[in-house]
């Protein structure tokens, strides 16, 4: 099962459907592969065998992995470039769909209905991500499933799918601090008070017509006000920050109190080029409210850095094998030097998968330090005993 799971990983690694049949080829003309000295395996298993055995393995069984690339990551050091304000790490949520049909359904489907009487049927997924304002790096996390939930009379949705993946993994992560992001979907009290609830804090986002009773306590009220002017390129910006604490998030005797803050862009022209707040459990003053706005912002990077490149780098969105792969590159980005002199080397990132690609179909390495340095410095690859 080893082998299975690494070849089906490989594919992904290398970003090449391909992979596997260029290895068999190769190992039947020089007696070893690339799959034996880069990843391990002892065999190449078919491509009908992979999905055999892989399509019943229930998506938890790849979650303990997830969990070794965050530890290599802290061991290696990588982690320090996602810490902010001072020992916090920020992981964004955020729901993505990978299917949908108005033909084809499963039993793990939702459904919504169409205009004309249609229903289409689709796949989601709540895919939390470690993050951080002023890098373009990020690290997916366990995803957890949008499915219909035994027992459940109400259909699964985005919330009650971040809840249980809290359940099932805020109390390790709160070990590093953990200050969750999300849209306006999560700035409801069950997903506050879950967050919470791990020893984790939380810094959603909060929309006024959301949000009513919230913004009757802001209503007439003079707000503290920070106010810092900034360059970006040629023009100038004037940033307008406000803030309260101890506000009711909800109606009702048993509201969570929370902290909100609010931001404002203006150009020179005074037109106002973003507005945003928030609402966190962290206490906010003039002296970390930049720093927080900033953080609250940086949950755009889930869809930026995680989404767009998973669809449209050469990852889909079908396995958690291509979560494992582009987390995996990201550590390697953050933490292996060799890994980043070919990649500076090579250029763009297309470009060093080519060549990757390129090079495995015809040599055989005898391990990824001799991949790299072949990458990196344009060394010859060192002979693979046979």
């Amino acid at each position: 099962m080893a082998d299975i799971g690494l070849a089906a990983f490989s594919v992904f690694f290398m970003q090449s459907p391909s992979f596997l049949a260029h290895q068999q080829h190769l190992a039947r003309g020089q007696g070893r592969s690339n799959c034996e000295t880069l990843f391990g395996m002892t065999a190449i298993p078919s491509d009908n065998h992979i999905r055999a055995m892989l399509d019943p393995v229930p998506p938890a069984r790849f979650h303990p992995v997830f969990a070794a690339i965050v530890a290599e990551l802290e061991g290696a050091g990588g982690m320090a470039t996602f810490r902010r304000r001072g020992e916090h790490v920020l992981i964004a949520f955020d729901g993505t769909e990978y299917f949908r049909s108005a033909k084809l359904s499963c039993a793990n489907c939702s459904t919504r209905a169409r205009s004309g009487g249609k229903t289409e049927s689709f796949h989601g997924a709540v895919m939390p991500a470690l993050v951080a304002p002023g890098h373009a790096r990020v690290v997916p996390l366990e995803p957890e499933f949008i499915v219909p939930q035994d027992g459940a009379e109400k259909q699964d949705c985005e919330s009650r799918a971040a809840r249980r993946w809290l359940d099932a993994h805020g109390r390790r992560y709160a070990r590093l601090g953990a200050v969750y992001l999300g849209d306006d979907l999560y700035s409801r009290q069950p997903v506050c008070e879950a967050v919470l609830a791990t020893g984790g804090h939380f810094l959603f986002v909060c929309k006024p017509d959301s949000h009513p009773t919230l913004q009757e306590y802001l209503t007439g009220i003079e707000l503290p006000e920070h106010v810092e002017r900034r360059k970006h390129g040629r023009e100038r910006f004037v940033y307008r920050y406000r803030w309260l604490e101890a506000l009711p998030l909800r109606d009702g005797k048993d509201a969570l109190l929370v902290n909100w803050l609010a931001l404002e862009i203006s150009n020179s022209a005074g037109k106002v080029t973003y507005r945003n707040s928030f609402v966190t459990d962290l206490p906010v003053d003039a002296t970390n409210v930049a720093e927080l706005a900033a953080c609250g912002r940086a949950r755009w990077k889930i869809e930026n850095e995680t989404f767009n490149v998973l669809k449209t780098k050469g990852y889909n969105l079908e396995h958690n094998l291509n979560l494992l792969a582009f987390a995996c590159h990201t550590v390697c980005d953050l933490a292996e030097v060799a890994w980043r002199q070919a990649m500076t080397t090579l250029g763009r990132r297309t470009r060093f998968f080519e060549t990757i690609r390129s090079l495995t179909v015809y040599l055989v390495f005898p391990s990824w330090p001799d991949l790299l340095a072949t990458l990196a410095f344009a060394r010859p690859p060192p002979t693979s005993p046979a």
